[in-house]
Formats: C-alpha cells, structure tokens, sequence
C-alpha cells in the first residue's frame, strides 16, 4: 500500500451539486478527502459556508486537501481591471476550511506575452503572500495551467525560482495537447515542489473531452513511480471525468485506488 499518496475529488468536477452532496459521494467511492472550489460550493470571502464545508467533511470523516480558489493576481496587471477575490478573502476562507493549501492560478497571460513589470509584480506579490499564507500554517500552490506563468515545465520552474520561497510550490497535471514524453520530463523536474496531482486522462483529446483514468494506465503508471520515488507525502485527486457523470467519477475512484494500492 502507498501511503505517500492519499485520494481525493476536486469539487469543481461536480459543480451542480451541493457541498453535502459532494461529501456523500466522496465517502460512497471511498475516498478520503475533497479539494473545495472558490466558485461555486466555498465561495471567496464566503466564511460561513467555509465553516459548514469544514463540518461537513470532518463529520464525514474526510479531509480537506486544499482550496481551489480563483485567485488570479488581477492587481499586479496594468490592462486588468480587478476582476477576480482579494487574496485576504481567499485567505480567510481556506483558514476557516482548514485548508492546508490554496490553489492560485499564475496570472491571465501566457510565460511568452506577459510584460517584465506585470511579471515582477506578480512574482513579488506570490512571496508576500507565501510569507502571509505561512503565518497561518497554509501552502499557496499554482494551478499548472496554459495561459498563465505556469503553461510549459521550463516556465513553471523558472516562476517558482524567481519566487524563491519554501512556502510557495505548484499542483501538478497531465497538460492538453503534449505528449506523454513531455509531461513525465516535467513531473520529474519539478517533483520537489508539486504539492497535490489532479488526476485525470485526455490521451490526445482536447478539453473538455476526459477518458476514463484507465484510459491512461500506461501513463499514470510512469507518473506514480515519479511520485512514489520522491518520497512525499500527496494528495492525488479526480479532477473531470468522462461526460461529466457520476458514474464516470465512481469508476475512476476505483481504479484510482487500485493504483494507490499497488505502491
């Protein structure tokens, strides 16, 4: 049994269900914890149902593995109006949750587009608030993603470089539209500073056209052994599944946990 690697489900895979709804699910498939999204079920700034979430899921015996906030660093953007939550609310809320990381997405430009003074900003920005987030014993944790700071491997690491701070780090998933030879290099490279894996499987599809996870066995079996070496501690959580349905998600949690298990 691998017990560096702990399952989960990421909320926002079932957005049109109820935080109590989400819970149920998550114990029926045997799973042991939920990553909460900042949207729709924890709203920002939201401190009341933060708390009913963090009820729900500690009656329920489960954890939670992180708050996937939508965070975007808007204030650090010249030609951005601040569209998105202020960090103090997504800070409070993930608190009240009991979160121990909080997903943030790095920017709304690409590595390649973005100027040098809104990349400085953004960078000075992620180290106040690794230092602010740490005071209250929570991780900040990019969403590895395209268009942002962190859509290629060499720009994610050199983000988290240029950051420098022990208490910022990175999520980690199988990119769209790159090979498997290109994600594994990446998984290996930057392994020391991925918190939690969002599990899922689009072989060569794009979004929003998810397989089942056995769908990509082959592959998953590559990155588990990358995890399995580095030696930390993780959560691995089912984020899309096939044709967005409940059933998908129940097969994937089995399989999820057979992988888990073999070690």
């Amino acid at each position: 049994m691998n017990t560096l690697l702990k399952p989960g489900l990421v909320s926002i895979s079932f957005r049109e269900l109820s935080l109590e709804e989400i819970v149920e699910l998550v114990v029926e498939t045997g799973l042991a914890g939920v990553e909460w999204g900042g949207d729709v079920h924890v709203p920002h700034g939201d401190l009341v149902t933060a708390e009913r979430a963090r009820i729900l899921t500690r009656d329920a015996g489960l954890q939670v593995s992180a708050y996937g906030s939508y965070y975007r660093f808007d204030e650090c953007y010249e030609n951005v109006n601040d569209e998105g939550p202020e960090f103090g609310a997504v800070l409070d809320s993930a608190e009240v949750m009991g979160a121990p990381s909080i997903r943030v997405w790095a920017g709304r430009q690409s590595s390649a587009d973005v100027s040098g003074g809104d990349r400085r900003r953004v960078i000075e920005q992620a180290q106040k608030m690794g230092e602010e987030a740490g005071k209250r014993n929570i991780r900040i944790d990019f969403e590895f993603h395209d268009h942002s700071l962190t859509d290629t491997n060499e720009a994610t690491g050199r983000l988290l470089d240029e950051i420098g701070h022990s208490n910022v780090g990175t999520f980690w998933q199988t990119k769209l539209i790159v090979g498997h030879a290109y994600r594994l290099e990446g998984l290996k490279a930057l392994v020391d500073r991925v918190t939690n894996i969002h599990c899922n499987f689009f072989g060569e599809d794009e979004w929003p056209n998810a397989h089942l996870i056995s769908d990509g066995e082959q592959d998953w079996a590559d990155y588990f052994s990358v995890l399995t070496q580095s030696g930390l501690e993780r959560w691995i959580t089912i984020e899309h599944v096939k044709n967005n349905a409940v059933e998908s998600f129940r097969r994937d949690a089995e399989t999820l946990k057979q992988w888990i298990a073999r070690g």
